[in-house]
């Protein structure tokens, strides 16, 4: 069990190293919470969006791109890789969330799609 627990945070942080130094101190929304019980459940639900709306930035960071006036294709690429990391950074935020200590930044912040703001 042990080496799984390895895997798993050797994973996330290289998820995390990749994310880039721009979210590398930026701690995930979930982690205000005053209370374990929060944190865990907000971990969980940040966990579970992203692991099933993480694909959205594929379309989501072209369409920013061209709405700015930036290079669209610059836009996909970054839209394929904060969708693959999004979707795996939420697979480990939804299996480790029960241990709220291990913060894991998602690039941009992870997926926006369901956020109030």
């Amino acid at each position: 069990m042990g080496k799984r627990i390895g895997i798993l945070v050797t994973g996330a942080a290289l998820i995390a190293l990749l994310a880039g130094p721009a979210n590398a101190s930026a701690a995930s929304p979930w982690a205000d919470e005053p209370t374990y019980s929060e944190q865990a459940v907000g971990k969980l639900k940040f966990g579970l969006t992203n692991l099933l709306l993480g694909w959205t930035e594929l379309f989501r960071q072209p369409y920013q791109s061209s709405q700015y006036g930036e290079n669209v294709l610059g836009g996909l690429g970054r839209g394929l890789w904060y969708g693959i990391a999004d979707t795996l950074g939420g697979a480990a935020h939804t299996i480790t969330f029960p241990l709220p200590q291990i913060d894991i930044p998602l690039p941009g912040g992870g997926t926006q799609i369901l956020s109030s703001s």
